[in-house]
């Protein structure tokens, strides 16, 4: 808590857009800390399909619920492995999870099955300091982050206008 403390007020970030807090899964006391101490746009929740992460992610979401912190959405990572030498995809960690996980808590599904891939590139590129988007820009993958931070962005913009609005009230 202390190290997120000082990013949050102990940085002169200037005018920023978004911050992005990546934080481990689960519902500890740095995820419930940050809920009660910031004022958070929202919760974006990252799972790979297979149904332990989802039990986690479906507690995450849980819990930012009851806090009042909006769900941006969840994101499928680590979809499937796709080899190096064929490119043939493997599910490893199950398919559709996420998606199904998403429709029965009813949150917005914000990364395609098997868009954002467990791929070699990927983790030499993070491992090196320089992201899949800036070493390859036009690789697929650099392509589905794309395509899922825009979502996200949208999802951001969409919740933004929510508050503004208010609550629909009718008399």
């Amino acid at each position: 808590m202390s190290a997120l403390e000082k990013m949050t007020r102990g940085v002169a970030w200037g005018n920023l857009d978004v911050l992005v807090v990546d934080m481990p899964p689960g519902t500890g006391d740095a995820q419930l800390s940050m809920s009660q101490r910031l004022r958070l746009s929202g919760a974006l929740i990252v799972s790979t399909p297979q149904d332990i992460a989802l039990i986690d992610a479906r507690r995450g979401a849980n819990m930012f619920r009851k806090v009042q912190v909006p769900i941006i959405g969840l994101v499928e990572n680590m979809s499937c492995f796709k080899c190096p030498k064929c490119g043939e995809k493997s599910y490893i960690f199950g398919e559709g999870g996420a998606q199904r996980t998403a429709e029965d808590m009813d949150m917005k599904f914000l990364g395609e099955v098997s868009e954002i891939p467990l791929e070699i590139d990927i983790r030499t590129g993070s491992d090196e300091g320089k992201p899949i988007v800036i070493s390859s820009p036009n690789s697929a993958s650099a392509q589905a982050y794309l395509r899922v931070a825009e979502k996200v962005t949208q999802r951001l913009k969409e919740l933004a206008e929510e508050r503004l609005m208010g609550p629909d009230i009718s008399l």
